[in-house]
């Protein structure tokens, strides 16, 4: 990987910002993003004092026009663009659900999860496309399954598989790879008194299992979830795209396409639509339990 360029939103903390070190590491030369502006500088001071190559744009990537400056500083700073990384994002306000989110709170996690993704894929991919190679990786969340709670962070987190699913189907035969990586790791978002109890209300009403509520308060460090970032943006994992993968500790998954599971059929042009009494009979015994 030693002489590409990457652009990495989310870099100054956490999971971006040990995925930013080992490209560093592997002689990448990276542009770094983050909202705080001494956040960016200490980031580039360090790799750049450990004799790689970074420049910083500072700003939100989830606002217009910021992953067009991260774009444009690779393009012209390091006259080359390989890999787009999106680690930006926010914690939902605490305890907050469908019932106690305020709409501009809703907002700011699509803007901070969602609309980061849609723009750093946007202006990384126009340079992709045109060039028929590139990587694009993408950070969702295990809350998109609606198993941690919440209401904007997994709906934002949701729609980024989406994105990514939709948008590697349109970019593939232009020679651009997108993937997602659902990580577990320890960060600002997994970590305070707030969060704890998060995940004990969510053991206690049944929602978390004690394997999952367990691995959900002792997150392994960023460190082991970088390594999948890494290989994704890499030429190794030439061929693979639309994949959604999980990592945390030492485990690592990934997600099958869903698909529909039969409870019935009936040819439309023979047959009246479903009546009331025949769904009951048909959907009466499936679970009501999101869950």
């Amino acid at each position: 990987m030693a002489g590409q360029v990457a652009v990495i939103a989310g870099a100054t903390r956490g999971i971006g910002l040990a995925v930013a070190y080992a490209l560093a590491g592997r002689g990448v030369s990276l542009v770094v993003n983050g909202r705080d502006e001494e956040a960016v500088a200490a980031t580039v001071d360090e790799i750049t004092g450990g004799g790689g190559y970074a420049v910083g744009v500072c700003g939100s990537a989830g606002q217009a026009g910021v992953a067009e400056k991260m774009v444009d500083a690779a393009l012209s700073g390091f006259g080359a663009l390989d890999i787009a990384i999106n680690c930006a994002g926010i914690a939902e306000p605490a305890g907050s659900t469908v019932l106690t989110i305020s709409a501009d709170e809703f907002r700011e996690q699509v803007d901070a999860h969602l609309m980061s993704a849609f723009h750093i894929c946007q202006a990384s991919g126009k340079v992709f496309a045109e060039q028929h190679s590139g990587s694009i990786v993408l950070t969702g969340s295990a809350a998109s399954l609606g198993t941690f709670g919440g209401s904007g962070y997994p709906a934002a987190k949701g729609g980024v598989n989406a994105l990514a699913l939709a948008a590697a189907g349109d970019l593939q035969p232009l020679g651009v790879r997108i993937n997602v990586v659902m990580p577990g790791a320890k960060s600002r978002l997994s970590s305070g008194d707030d969060y704890v109890r998060h995940i004990e209300s969510l053991h206690d009403r049944g929602i978390l299992d004690d394997f999952t509520r367990d691995a959900a308060l002792d997150p392994a460090p960023p460190e082991y979830v970088a390594p999948l970032y890494t290989f994704l943006a890499s030429p190794a994992a030439e061929g693979i795209t639309g994949q959604i993968f999980t990592a945390s500790g030492g485990f690592i998954g990934r997600y099958d396409p869903q698909q529909p599971t039969f409870i019935a059929y009936r040819d439309h042009t023979e047959t009246e639509p479903y009546s009331m009494a025949e769904l009951a009979e048909l959907l009466a015994s499936e679970a009501i339990s999101p869950q």
